[in-house]
């Protein structure tokens, strides 16, 4: 749609500055043609819009220039107050702010489309904690966002798992990511993630946090989550599983599963499963109980005899 391509073109150049009509073709997903007839039709409608030659050039706006449109499809307006539910905002010390903005954005909207998003807003709800996660407090969470929002480092004190447990570090904040109800800070030097609810003391320096450039917060975390995942399921425990026990299986237990080759004639099938340490694959498999038989390795397949046979002896009598 034509209209709601060059309100684009406009708010890209008043957000992002110079733009080549290249970068603009690919932002908008259009042929550079198309870009240049768009361009001429704003310059025509009277926006101070300037073209500048060279390699270091593009489309940009007359300084100072700001576009006072408002306007909101039904999707966009959608999206916005979906996006905008309240679900951190809170624990970053934003709650009011958040309700303010959600208000302004409330006003600017057109009467029918403000109902529709009012109903929207009682049709969904977030709830990021984990089922069996014990509801955990970050009561620094505030400072560490705001140490974020002014780029200082932070003198905390920490408690981690292993000796000694309470160590003084002193972080440049990179960013912060809510994870299954918690929050972690990615921070320097490293950069090394540390859990927000461990930070036992805070104070905010007057040293300036450099983050490196070019850093990119979700491609580091999704980068370390898969070295996480790696470095978590090293062994491997070869077993034939029922469809009962098959159902019981998540995570990546249950994926190698899915990967897994069919069913043999009796239903039951061969596979191969990711596990952490042998304790790990002890429990599990024990829990699956008589609708799983552990074919290896070897060593496993002993343990889970000898505690068989355990209880065997322990609940005959």
């Amino acid at each position: 749609m034509k209209s709601s391509r060059l309100l684009s073109i406009l708010l890209l150049l008043q957000t992002r500055g110079t733009m080549t009509a290249a970068r603009l073709a690919e932002e908008l997903e259009v042929s550079v043609r198309t870009v240049y007839r768009d361009v001429e039709a704003l310059a025509a409608a009277g926006v101070p819009l300037y073209g500048d030659a060279g390699h270091r050039g593009g489309y940009r706006l007359l300084e100072g220039h700001r576009s006072r449109l408002t306007g909101l499809f039904a999707r966009e307006a959608e999206a916005l107050v979906l996006a905008g539910l309240p679900v951190a905002a809170d624990g970053l010390g934003l709650g009011g702010h958040f309700a303010d903005a959600h208000l302004k954005l409330r006003a600017a909207l057109p009467e029918p489309l403000r109902e529709h998003v009012d109903r929207l807003r009682t049709r969904f709800h977030i709830d990021a904690a984990g089922w069996y996660a014990e509801e955990t407090e970050a009561p620094f969470l505030p400072e560490v966002a705001e140490a974020l929002r002014t780029g200082r480092v932070l003198a905390v004190r920490y408690r981690r798992w292993r000796e000694p447990s309470e160590v003084d570090r002193r972080l440049a904040p990179y960013g912060l990511v809510l994870k299954a109800g918690r929050w972690y800070l990615v921070a320097g030097p490293g950069p090394r993630t540390y859990r927000v609810d461990q930070i036992l003391a805070l104070t905010a320096t007057d040293e300036e946090a450099v983050v490196p450039e070019g850093f990119d917060l979700a491609a580091h975390w999704r980068a370390s989550q898969a070295d996480f995942h790696t470095r978590l399921h090293q062994g491997e425990a070869l077993v034939r599983i029922s469809p009962r026990g098959a159902a019981r299986l998540t995570g990546a237990a249950a994926r190698a599963l899915a990967a897994s080759g069919p069913p043999e004639p009796d239903g039951w099938t061969r596979a191969v499963l990711p596990v952490e340490s042998p304790d790990h694959a002890l429990g599990l498999l024990l829990g699956l109980g008589e609708e799983v038989e552990v074919l290896g390795p070897e060593e496993l397949r002993d343990r889970i005899a000898a505690t068989v046979r355990t209880l065997a002896a322990r609940y005959g009598t």
